[in-house]
Order: C-alpha cells, then sequence, then structure tokens
C-alpha cells in the first residue's frame, strides 16, 4: 500500500485508513501496472520525502504532475535535470530573475527548494502518459487537501503560495489567522501575459516573512 515515511505518516496515518484512500490504492496500482505513468511509482511521495513535516516552511501548491516522458519528479512545477523547462516553470524562473535579481535558473530540478523546506504538493500526485488530468477525481485531492488541513492546524507561521484560482481554493483548509497566504495568478502563459503573474514578487516577499518570524530564507537561485 502507498505510505508515507516519518512524521507524515504518524500525522497522516488515519487517511491512509478510509474507504477513498483504499479505493486510490488499487486505482493507481493498476494504473502502473497497465499503462506508462508519471512520475515514476517510487516518487509519487517524492515532496514529501524530501521536505520533513517539522521543516516544512513554504507550501507551493501545484495542480497535476506533467504527463510527458521524463518531465515529472514527485514536486510540483518541478522536471528533472536535463528536460527542457515547460512554459509556467520558466515563467517562475523569469519572475524569480526581476524579483531576486537572480540569473535566470539552468535546471528545473526544484529539489534544493524541497531541501530547504519548501512543500512543493501537487493537488493531483499521479498520471497516465500523455493524458493530463487523467488520474484526477479519484481521491487524490481528498487526500492532499488533509495535508494542507494538517499542516494548517498542526504548524504555525508557513507561507502558502497560491497562484491560480485552483490553488486559491485551497485557501478554505489554511488559519490565515496562524500563516501567511500569498495569492497571484498562475504562471502558466495564459495568465502571465495578462499581467496576473508578472510582479507578484512572491520570492522575495516570501523570504521577507521568513526573515522576520526568525527562519532562513530560502535560497531560489
Amino acid at each position: 500500500m502507498l505510505q508515507l515515511n516519518g512524521a507524515w505518516h504518524s500525522y497522516l496515518e488515519s487517511e491512509f485508513k478510509k474507504p477513498y484512500f483504499e479505493h486510490l490504492d488499487i486505482f493507481v496500482r493498476a494504473e502502473y501496472g497497465l499503462h506508462p505513468c508519471y512520475p515514476p511509482f517510487n516518487q509519487i511521495f517524492n515532496a514529501f520525502d524530501r521536505c520533513a513535516f517539522e521543516a516544512v516552511k513554504v507550501v507551493i501548491i501545484g495542480q497535476d504532475p506533467y504527463h510527458g516522458e521524463g518531465q515529472a519528479n514527485g514536486l510540483c512545477f518541478s522536471v528533472n535535470e536535463g528536460i527542457p523547462h515547460p512554459p509556467s516553470l520558466k515563467n517562475i524562473f523569469k519572475e524569480l530573475e526581476t524579483d531576486m535579481k537572480l540569473p535566470y535558473r539552468s535546471s528545473g530540478d526544484l529539489s534544493s527548494w524541497a531541501s530547504q523546506g519548501v512543500l512543493l504538493l501537487n493537488a493531483t500526485l499521479s498520471v497516465r502518459a500523455n493524458q493530463a488530468r487523467s488520474h484526477q477525481k479519484q481521491g487524490w485531492e481528498k487526500f492532499t487537501n488533509a495535508v494542507i488541513k494538517t499542516l494548517s492546524k498542526e504548524r504555525s507561521d508557513l507561507v502558502f503560495l497560491l497562484w491560480g484560482s485552483f490553488a486559491k481554493n485551497k485557501v478554505r483548509f489554511i488559519d490565515t489567522e496562524k500563516h501567511t497566504v500569498l495569492e497571484s495568478g498562475h504562471p502558466s502563459p495564459l495568465s502571465a501575459n495578462r499581467g496576473y503573474w508578472f510582479g507578484n514578487k512572491h520570492f522575495s516577499k516570501t523570504n521577507a516573512v521568513l526573515k522576520s518570524l526568525g527562519k532562513t530564507p530560502i535560497q531560489w537561485g
């Protein structure tokens, strides 16, 4: 059965015993057995493996893993080393350039962010190859909503970055009295080119919040 490690397992153990997750576990194993799916099975929980529960400082919420070969590595918006940057990731790095005065990142692998306490959480954690949104509404959303609720309840002073309407809808699971929520348009070209993404300065704003809380800022470069 799909399982988490460390404190993540302790806090979310009850979810794995619910009927929806039993259905999800059967569905995911069947999909990976019958079709090429992404990310690789052993990286489905990579966001949690790379960022321990007690280490989380920032949460970025994505929607669906990339569905092209070799792209997805279990971290939202991230791609494996050497893979061309998808449009949304390009716009993230462009905003990072102007906001933080950093050179454009050559690597699209965001593992370095995760290791500093950025939980890169997709709402749906798997997908069938070349079929966007094919694993939605099978239970992943219930599980990742529970992750957000648990972080909101059990932790304090986190920064949640909600990009686009899908992510913004998750604000209902976040105690905004305890946590900082920064919202903007999605970095996809459709939204970004309409002026809803560029200039949000979320990277410098996040670091300002972390510094004010006495936490080490994120090295975004």
